[in-house]
């Protein structure tokens, strides 16, 4: 998962709170919103039985209606149409007050967000703190810091974009956030077999890569087999029986939902929208949204959740340089 805003509150005392300003000029040339598929309503078995993700218990039926779907995550070039037009600020680009953060010294009161920075060598897993920093000046505009541009990256994902960032640029566009039910069903493609991987049961069938995540000793270690080290441009692997591109690796996507680990147990089987509020007893004070799909970070080492049926968690300020999103539409 992209890392929490916790993280942060408690390592570098800083929030990604903020109220907006300005517009800010881009100089990333606008795109064309992008293609979207017309995903066809069915039934179809939602979540997953493996034991390292107990949130995604049990597997239980789910039937939605037709809908449509980003073929490919948002990438920088159409956010940045977005931005320009709505005159819109992220979070990230926004410095904090001293009454949103009461205590904390001014000099720390500065707008960034969180950025993967890789250790020099091994480090213990259970300690995120080394390889997340909160980095002053990160936004989508600036993902590893003040020295990064998005020049040459235009089909890259947005990131570094918050749930109120991706559910703005949805109102603006006429779309909405899907449902986690939805992401997974347009994930599946039709398939209603279990298989640890969407594309089925192998990681690269036949020598091809069809996801963005990591390889090698985590997080140090990535030996880059599937030609990516950080971000891929969309489109870059084979899209799925839908059309659909990247519904594994490459970026987190922001789903509708409040995030509760036994919703499951408890959801409707029609067209259900999630729970009525968020509850994660790992940070019991924060509200988070459902993320899916995993990241360029997802690795079998460390958080595996870009496998089929399995949920991400996101406070819903936070922000970081593996975390985007795409829209859905209803169908009229």
């Amino acid at each position: 998962m992209a890392a929490s805003r916790s993280l942060f509150l408690i390592g570098f005392g800083l929030s990604l709170l903020g109220s907006c300003t300005s517009e800010q000029p881009s100089t990333v040339k606008a795109e064309a919103s992008p293609k979207m598929i017309r995903v066809p309503g069915g039934t179809f078995l939602m979540g997953s039985d493996d034991p390292n993700f107990p949130d995604a218990s049990p597997i239980h039926p789910v039937t939605l209606g037709s809908y449509y779907i980003d073929e490919h995550e948002v990438t920088n070039a159409e956010f940045a149409a977005f931005a320009k037009a709505a005159r819109y600020v992220t979070v990230a680009e926004r410095k904090p007050t001293p009454q949103e953060l009461p205590g904390v010294p001014a000099a720390q009161l500065a707008a960034g967000s969180a950025v993967f920075l890789k250790p020099d060598g091994a480090v213990s897993l259970a300690e995120p703190g080394q390889w997340w920093r909160y980095v002053a000046g990160a936004s989508w505009r600036h993902p590893l810091g003040p020295g990064s541009s998005l020049a040459g990256h235009e089909t890259d994902p947005v990131v570094q974009v918050c749930y109120q960032d991706a559910l703005a640029y949805a109102q603006w566009a006429g779309k909405r956030l899907p449902t986690e039910a939805e992401w997974e069903f347009a994930a599946r493609a039709g398939k209603n077999v279990a298989t640890p991987y969407y594309w089925g049961a192998e990681l690269n069938p036949g020598g091809k890569w069809m996801a963005n995540i990591f390889q090698g000793d985590f997080p140090a270690g990535n030996t880059r087999k599937d030609g990516f080290e950080g971000l891929a441009p969309v489109k870059s692997f084979p899209p799925n029986a839908l059309g659909l591109y990247d519904m594994e690796g490459n970026v987190w996507e922001w789903c509708s939902d409040f995030y509760r680990p036994d919703y499951y147990r408890a959801s409707p089987v029609a067209n259900p929208p999630g729970p009525a509020s968020s509850f994660d007893p790992d940070e019991p004070g924060l509200v988070k949204r459902v993320q899916r799909g995993g990241s360029f970070l997802c690795s079998d080492q460390y958080c595996a959740r870009y496998k089929a049926g399995s949920r991400g968690k996101g406070e819903v300020r936070s922000a970081a340089n593996n975390l985007g999103f795409r829209c859905a539409k209803d169908v009229k």
